[in-house]
């Protein structure tokens, strides 16, 4: 359940057992949070539609936490040595989907995102209470960046 009392639908889970929930009533334009078994939770996305452009887009997303632009950077570069034809494998998947892989967020527009659900309203609204009743650790780093 999240802060706000609103119901948490699970629909996927992770190879690792974590899980992808709706936040609230209704169908896929709803909130999506991601709780993890580690005791984190945030939300990733408004509705499964921008939750898989998402996964499109930076599939590495969950190494993302608190991570400076060149960790990230790293990160992309890490995944696309594991798997050099990662570019061609999203654009095959966004057309199986119907998308359009020219429309896809880049990967710093994504992470934006997820920085923004995880520091605006969405925040609040999709907080996630663990089995004590305390809130459980954010995902990402919500603090404000300085320049």
């Amino acid at each position: 359940m999240n802060t706000s009392g609103a119901r948490l639908e699970q629909f996927a889970r992770a190879g690792s057992g974590d899980a992808f929930c709706f936040v609230g009533e209704g169908g896929e334009e709803r909130p999506v949070v991601y709780v993890s078994l580690d005791g984190e939770a945030g939300p990733l996305a408004l509705g499964l539609a921008e939750l898989v452009r998402l996964c499109l887009a930076v599939p590495w997303w969950r190494d993302a936490p608190g991570r400076t632009a060149e960790e990230l950077r790293a990160i992309a570069d890490e995944y696309r040595e594991d798997m050099p034809d990662l570019d061609r494998r999203r654009d095959r998947a966004a057309r199986a989907l119907g998308l359009d892989p020219a429309k896809l967020p880049s990967e710093a527009t994504a992470l934006a995102r997820l920085v923004e659900l995880s520091r605006g309203p969405w925040a609040a609204a999709c907080l996630v209470v663990g089995h004590e009743g305390d809130p459980l650790d954010p995902l990402f780093d919500t603090a404000p960046t300085h320049p």
